[in-house]
């Protein structure tokens, strides 16, 4: 029987095997971890580095055994999971692998390749979806990382991987955005539908965006073949008068909020004005903190039913007009506070095929709204109406708060069935990116 050994022998035999390995001498770094694993059998470093040993002779049984005891040893290391992952699909065992690989992700969703790996794996199962999302997730791990943005940036061991994982994605996102659209095509024409095809040949990087206007750089959709222009004329939006004609009693309920003990505002970036402020979001003019603050009567589409509830008089216009539903993204319709000396700093939109609104409830001096670097001067009871896909800002440089009621719009310039494709567009792309990991 052996003697126990001392923490300074095994400390010795350690950095033997680690001397070896750097000098890439396999067999006396294989010789010195033995040695450490006859004593320390739980010794997860020797474990793992004695199983690449037993896979690169192609034992993968022996392989997988050394690499269940490295897990029990230390479960809550993620390169052992993924380790253990790799030699249980040489070994066949897609089960376990993908079961080691996603507790491995778990723990370290950042192991890019463990990804990659793990969408090799369901796409040899046929799991189509699955393996999309897989495979973009581990492109944009990496890509967040700085790599796989290039062949220099990619590890040649998995460069092909990489790109058939690329066109892979560009496929399966193209076959499942091309069944969205396919009922609405079979229903009413292709022509019909020939701008909306073109959109999505532009979201999918298919073609370039073909902007009429270089100040108009939409964040996430740009809708093709419409008039490309700042701020639109209040003929084309005639349901705006139901607005202007309750202008008071719009600002009536406007002041009761504003009155309430118990602000029901709420930030409306999501985030605490320092935070805003640092990420360069907002900006003060004057001595006071820059706020810009909301009630929302909708929010991606929720409606704020107790807020609704508040205002019963603006609620009943609201949802008596004409706004843009999509699920899950619209409408989004509030009251827009923007405190004394608070600069909404230059920022734009997601995209063109809806349009932003503003009712002007309470407008102090010295504020305006700049779109495409085209100045408005908001006055009370009088909606503009703009395209925020062109950088635009908004100031408050008074002592006073200024307030508008905003409210979302359809591009007037698409039809009536372009508007069912992008809305049911829109909710699969965001059904889809919210199922990519780590997204």
């Amino acid at each position: 029987m052996n003697a126990p050994m001392d923490d300074a022998t095994a400390a010795t035999c350690r950095e033997q095997a680690l001397a070896a390995m750097q000098r890439g001498d396999i067999a006396h770094a294989e010789q010195a971890f033995s040695r450490l694993l006859e004593q320390r059998p739980d010794d997860a470093e020797a474990l793992q580095f004695l199983a690449s040993c037993q896979l690169g002779r192609g034992d993968v049984e022996a392989a997988i055994g050394l690499l269940h005891a490295a897990h029990r040893a230390e479960p809550d290391d993620a390169a052992i999971l993924h380790q253990l992952g790799t030699a249980q699909v040489t070994a066949g065992d897609l089960r376990g692998a993908e079961d080691s690989l996603r507790k491995g992700l778990a723990l370290a969703p950042g192991m890019f390749v463990a990804r990659l790996r793990l969408g090799v794996l369901y796409e040899q199962q046929g799991r189509r979806h699955e393996a999309v999302t897989a495979y973009l997730g581990a492109i944009n791990a990496a890509q967040a990382q700085g790599r796989w943005l290039s062949d220099d940036t990619t590890a040649p061991g998995v460069r092909e991987a990489v790109k058939h994982a690329t066109q892979y994605v560009a496929a399966g996102r193209r076959e499942l955005f091309d069944a969205v659209i396919e009922p609405l095509r079979q229903r009413y024409g292709r022509a019909e539908l020939a701008r909306v095809d073109q959109c999505l040949a532009i979201y999918l990087h298919e073609q370039p965006a073909p902007l009429p206007d270089p100040r108009q750089r939409p964040l996430f959709l740009y809708f093709p073949g419409v008039p490309s222009q700042t701020y639109y004329p209040r003929e084309r939006f005639p349901e705006h008068a139901r607005l202007e004609a309750a202008v008071d009693a719009i600002r009536a309920e406007l002041r009761e909020v504003l009155s309430e003990v118990d602000d029901p505002l709420v930030p409306f970036l999501g985030a605490p004005s320092a935070a805003a402020i640092a990420a360069r979001l907002l900006d003060a003019t004057g001595p006071q903190e820059a706020a810009w603050d909301a009630f929302f009567f909708y929010r991606h589409g929720v409606r704020h039913d107790a807020n609704c509830a508040r205002c019963p008089n603006t609620s009943a216009l609201l949802d008596g007009m004409p706004l843009v539903r999509v699920r899950d993204h619209a409408p989004e319709t509030l009251f827009s506070v923007l405190r004394p000396g608070t600069h909404i700093l230059p920022h734009r939109g997601v995209t063109n095929t809806r349009l932003v609104t503003h009712l002007p409830l309470v407008v102090p001096p010295d504020c305006a709204l700049r779109v495409g670097g085209e100045t408005h001067v908001w006055e009370e009871g009088r909606c503009v109406t703009f395209d925020d896909t062109f950088e635009h800002e908004a100031w408050n440089r008074s002592a006073q708060t200024r307030v508008v009621l905003i409210v979302d719009s359809w591009n007037p310039d698409l039809s009536e069935v372009e508007r069912m494709a992008v809305a049911d567009l829109v909710a699969a792309i965001g059904d889809f990116n919210r199922s990519v990991p780590g997204d």
